[in-house]
């Protein structure tokens, strides 16, 4: 979806922009776990910023250290009121599905 916001950021050797849709589809296979703890909560605020408060992470299913850092960094936002391992139609245990609350104005 080429209208959609992009976020920048770097990849892990810090050199390299890797520029995200903001879509409420964050895939974070290009991305080492320590990336995520500042690109989750980045991502999650431009997506509440343009009217999304439905987002699905894409962790892998992998050893699941993907997953447990998603899920505490979730743990920690205060705007996501929910979220849950994904359907089997939506990516399974490799996927979590976010609700976020609108900030107040």
């Amino acid at each position: 979806m080429e209208n959609n916001p992009l976020l920048k950021s770097y990849d892990d050797d810090s050199t390299k922009i890797v520029n995200l849709p903001i879509d409420g589809v964050l895939d974070l296979h290009m991305f080492q776990p320590s990336e995520v703890k500042e690109l989750l909560p980045h991502y999650l605020a431009e997506c509440m910023k343009i009217g999304i408060f439905e987002a699905r992470i894409i962790h892998g299913k992998g050893s699941g250290m993907m997953r447990k850092t998603v899920h505490v960094i979730l743990g920690r936002i205060p705007e996501v009121i929910s979220y849950r391992l994904a359907g089997e139609d939506a990516g399974g245990w490799g996927a979590t599905l976010v609700s976020l609350r609108p900030k107040e104005t």
